[in-house]
This record gives structure tokens, C-alpha cells and sequence, in this order.
């Protein structure tokens, strides 16, 4: 509840309410609506709140959550109707993705636009301003090979982290030998010392060998390569240091892999982590690494040198026995990239890494005006899938056509505000033309009442083959918004249709003393009046629908079932609204 008027002083008579279902504290809007009346503008400089505390003080931590706590979240309740559809494709000025744009549903998305046309301006210039690369090596198939690394990079990513979560093999076990490639540690050997639990963002801790006099920096550390989004893929050899071999103990994520080799080395893990940790400490620094930390570096620089072009890679579906179709697909694939990915001519260049992030570079500025693009563009709208499913529904049952006129059907479902494909589809297919005025009012009760729960009517035969044939059209027109593709559960949409006061409007409309028809149901005396005042206005439209199809009958027995339903205490004029 809410108090309408302002006021010097509000009086909370306590904090708690009933919300329909149980007991809770009044939460920060509910408040802040009713405290925000206190003090009267132009008369009161302040506004003065009371709590009543007729039991116990409420808890601090409450009255902050009330006070303080964060307001609620404002969710947008714009929907996508046929009926709204269909009057806006009448009206030539005004679409309807224009009124989606303007709804609230769309506000966060298109509350910046402005800065990002500023942007997209600015962005498009700076493109066409681009100078091709003048390198008659990189002309040839830059582009291409760009291309090959993208895809490549994307592949052995997908495959890697399917591997790593495959649940029959621990993939990094302690021990593993892998390629590390990382801004800092560029083809570098290294081996796994803790287990991955392959959680999201888990990380596993690594030895990797070093220089130990430089704390080593890669050569091919480059400032081309720190920039660049596609990892520029040449062939390179392991890393080996240059003077005395060191390591480091990292602590490393999945994608920090460049590659899972299928060697492995027997570690003492807790040992040599151990021993890391103590070397930790300043007055240890100096301490020479133990043996088995030696041991460890030693093989790993025997791999090095044994195979300096790289160790052979970890084979998923051989090793790992991994069947998935999928899979197998996207590591067959990239196997065939690898085979040519070093046979690109520009590789040749001398300067082949200035001008591949030169490209590099160019392919992100078009991506971010490709971006900005889309997201000022009705492509964009978060209701425009659901809005062209809608327009193919309303197609496939003749409402429109291909070039969005409107049908005939179209014109007569702009009279009826709502459930308009369920009762146009009865009107042209005459399930309501050869039924009397009361029965066809008794049925279209359907349409407005909404309790869930309420007795079961007893209904004679015609209204039980006329309920039959509502939902046989209901459960038609779902399957075909099924079909196009929105998210409706046929036989959960045939359940909204609720058929429990059928009984009761069709004796109403017999003449039935409102004091009898109450006893034919569970149902409150009001909803039945809600209802019945609401069945009139469906019968309004269902006429003047009729009269759109030239139909007198129909025209004729709606104005009788208008006629039949209004009268007595139903329809009588409120004391409150009527002199």
C-alpha cells in the first residue's frame, strides 16, 4: 500500500506485511514509496518517519536492508502481441521495430547510442584511411594465412580444453610435459605439479625451466606479439636457455598451454613444491635447488635438446580414446591446418611479424565497426527473433502476406484485443455461427475467466462438442507458433483456456437469478461479475468482427448474447462511479 497525499509525519505501524503468501520485512521500495511522503513541499523543511516498536526493536541489520538495501530490480514488461503487430502493420508511419526501440526492454542497450554513433564515426575513418601492406611477398596470401592462423588458434583451443575435460583421463596428471605460452614464456617446456580439477578459471601450478641469470624474457617477446589478438603461428624451437638453466614455479590456467605433449616425467611434486616455497623466503634465496628439483630440470633440458623442433603432441582419439563425432571433426581439421599452415609465401618476408600485426591490427578496427554497426542496427533489437517468428505465424495462417498487407483475417483481428488468432480462427472456420446466443456466450467465457482452480462445470452435449472444438483450434494454432519457432507448450497453452464458469454465464444468460447461478460453482460472487462484465466487451468485438466479414448472423446473435448477459446486479450502476 502506499499513502497519495504528503504529509509532516509517516507512521509506521510496523515493517512487516503479508505479500499473498507469507510474512516479511517491507523491502527498500516499499518504503522508500511510503516514507517518501513525509514532509510537505513549501511548508516543512524536513520530513519526520516513525517506527513503532510495539514488541521488540527490529534489528539493525533489518532497518539497513530496508533503509539502505538495494532497490528492485526493474524488469520490462513489453510483449510482443499479434493484436499489436497487426494495428501497427495498418499504420504506415509508425513499425514496430520503431516501438521496440523506445520500449524499456531495449533502454540498456540503447542508452548509449549516441556516444557509439560519435564512435562509429570516428572508427570509419580511421578505415578508410587503411594502406594496403606494400610487400609483394605479403600481398599474395597475407590475408589467407591470417585466416588459417585464426581458425587454427580457434581449433586448438576447442580441442585442448575437450581433452583436459574429458572425464576418463586426467590429461594434466603430475608429471605431464607441456608448452607453455604465455607473455612471459614463449614455447617453453614445463611440467605439471598439481592436479587440474577442471573447474572453471582452475589453475594447476608448473615448473618451467628459465635463464637464470636474466629472469628471462623470451626473445619473441616482441611488442608485436603482445598486442596481437591472433597468435602468429611460425616454426619455432624450444626454448633453451642461453646461460645456467633456472626455473620458476607458476601457477597456470588452461588456455596458458600452447600445447599437451604426450611425455611424461616421475616427480616428487610435494618435494619439489616444498622445496620452491622455502627458496621463498629471503634468507633461503640463496639456497641451491634440492636434488630432485635438479633431476627434474635436467630431463626436461634432455627433452630440449633431443627434440629441439618440438615434442611429439598428445593425440586425443588415439591416446584418449575419444569418440565424439564432433571432436574428431574439429582435431581431424586442424591436423590438415597444421600440414599447411607453414606453406603461406609470406612467411618469406623479412618482415612478415611487422606486417602481420599491421593486418592484425586492421581486422580488429573492422570487427569494431562491424561491431558498433550491428548494435545501432535493428538486428540488434532483443526482441526481433521473436518478432519475425510472430510475422511467420501470422503468414502461414493467411493474417498477411509475403509483402505485409494485411488479409482479410489480418483486418479482423484487429478487432479483438485479446486471444485474437483463437477467436478469428473460430469465426472464419463457423464454430460459433450455427450455435445459439447463449451457448456461443456460455463458450467464450473461456477467454476471460482465469482461476486455475475451481469446480468442474456440467455442461450439456452441444457446449461439451463446442469446448472440444475451442481447444482443437487452441492446440492447432500452438503447434503452428511451435513449429515457427517460439517457446509455447501446446498442451500448457490449451490449459489457458479455462472453461470452469461456462456453466454458470450459460445460465445467466438462460435468465437465471444471480442468487442460484453462485451455487453452481466455488467461484467468488466478484469474479463471476468480473467476468461476465468482461464477457460483454469479447462479445462487442466478436461483432464487430463479424460485421468486418459480412456475417449478419454472427453480427445478429452477438448483439443478443450482449443483450442476454447484461442485466440485474451484474451490470447495475455502482454506487461509487454513478449519481
Amino acid at each position: 500500500m502506499g499513502v497519495n497525499m504528503p504529509a509532516r509525519t509517516v507512521v509506521f505501524d510496523s515493517i512487516r506485511k503479508h505479500d499473498g503468501t507469507c510474512m516479511r520485512n517491507l523491502v527498500p521500495g516499499e518504503y522508500i514509496q511510503m516514507a517518501g511522503r513525509a514532509g510537505r513541499r513549501g511548508l516543512d523543511t524536513t520530513g519526520l518517519v516513525i517506527i513503532l516498536c510495539k514488541n521488540d526493536v527490529p534489528e539493525i541489520s533489518d532497518l539497513q536492508s530496508m533503509m539502505l538495501g538495494k532497490p528492485t530490480h526493474l524488469e520490462s514488461r513489453f510483449r510482443l502481441t499479434y493484436t499489436m503487430i497487426l494495428n501497427l502493420l495498418t499504420v504506415a508511419v509508425i513499425r514496430v521495430q520503431d516501438v521496440m526501440k523506445r520500449s524499456f526492454a531495449e533502454f540498456h542497450t540503447r542508452k548509449d547510442s549516441h556516444q557509439q554513433e560519435v564512435e562509429l564515426k570516428v572508427l570509419t575513418k580511421q578505415l578508410e584511411s587503411i594502406k594496403p601492406v606494400y610487400c609483394y611477398l605479403c600481398q599474395e596470401d597475407l590475408e589467407k594465412y591470417y585466416d588459417t592462423c585464426t581458425a587454427l588458434n580457434k581449433l586448438r583451443q576447442e580441442t585442448q580444453l575437450a581433452s583436459i575435460k574429458h572425464s576418463k583421463v586426467k590429461v594434466l596428471s603430475i608429471g605431464r610435459v607441456v608448452v607453455v605460452n604465455t607473455d612471459k614464456y614463449k614455447h617453453t617446456l614445463g611440467v605439471i605439479l598439481s592436479l587440474y580439477t577442471a573447474s572453471r578459471h582452475s589453475k594447476f601450478k608448473t615448473l618451467v625451466i628459465c635463464d637464470q641469470s636474466s629472469g628471462y624474457e623470451s626473445k619473441l617477446s616482441t611488442a608485436f606479439s603482445k598486442k596481437l589478438r591472433v597468435q602468429m603461428i611460425k616454426k619455432t624451437n624450444l626454448y633453451q636457455p642461453e646461460g645456467v638453466c633456472g626455473h620458476e614455479v607458476v601457477e597456470l590456467v588452461a588456455c596458458d598451454l600452447y600445447e599437451i605433449t604426450s611425455n611424461t616425467l616421475d616427480v616428487s611434486a610435494d618435494k619439489i613444491l616444498s622445496d620452491w616455497n622455502t627458496r621463498q623466503i629471503p634468507r633461503f634465496r640463496d639456497k641451491p635447488p634440492s636434488q630432485l628439483t635438479s633431476v627434474v630440470v635436467q630431463e626436461l633440458l634432455r627433452l630440449i635438446e633431443d627434440n629441439p623442433d618440438g615434442l611429439p603432441a598428445l593425440n586425443p582419439v588415439k591416446e584418449l580414446k575419444i569418440q565424439d563425432m564432433e571432436f574428431v571433426e574439429k582435431y581431424m581439421k586442424m591436423q590438415s591446418l597444421q600440414e599447411v599452415v607453414f606453406d603461406y609465401k609470406c612467411l618469406m618476408c623479412q618482415a612478415v611479424d611487422e606486417h602481420f600485426a599491421e593486418h592484425d591490427h586492421n581486422m580488429e578496427l573492422r570487427d569494431k565497426v562491424k561491431e558498433l554497426g550491428y548494435q545501432l542496427s535493428e538486428d540488434s533489437l532483443l526482441l526481433l527473433p521473436e518478432y519475425h517468428q510472430r510475422i511467420k505465424v501470422l503468414q502461414k495462417l493467411h493474417f498477411i502476406d509475403q509483402n505485409m498487407s494485411l488479409l482479410l483475417k489480418g483486418r479482423v483481428g484487429c478487432e479483438i484485443s485479446h486471444h485474437e488468432l483463437i477467436l478469428t480462427q473460430l469465426i472464419f472456420e463457423n464454430v460459433l455461427t450455427e450455435l445459439p446466443a447463449e451457448e456461443i456466450v456460455a463458450l467464450l467465457s473461456c477467454m476471460v475467466f482465469q482461476q486455475k482452480n475451481c469446480s468442474s462445470p456440467t455442461l450439456t452435449d452441444s457446449l461439451e462438442k463446442g469446448m472440444e472444438m475451442i481447444k482443437s483450434v487452441a492446440r492447432n494454432v500452438a503447434a503452428l507458433q511451435q513449429e515457427c519457432g517460439l517457446n509455447i507448450d501446446v498442451e500448457e497453452f490449451v490449459r489457458t483456456f479455462k472453461f470452469g464458469l461456462t456453466e454458470v454465464v450459460y445460465e445467466w444468460a438462460k435468465g437465471t437469478p444471480f442468487a442460484d447461478i453462485t451455487a453452481l460453482t466455488d467461484v467468488s460472487e466478484g469474479i463471476i461479475v468480473r467476468t461476465i462484465q468482461r464477457l460483454d466487451e469479447t462479445c462487442r468485438e466478436v461483432g464487430n468482427a463479424s460485421r468486418k466479414i459480412g456475417s449478419s448472423t454472427l453480427l445478429a446473435k452477438m448483439r443478443q448474447a450482449s443483450e442476454l448477459i447484461k442485466r440485474d446486479i451484474v451490470f447495475a450502476a455502482s454506487l461509487y462511479t454513478h449519481s
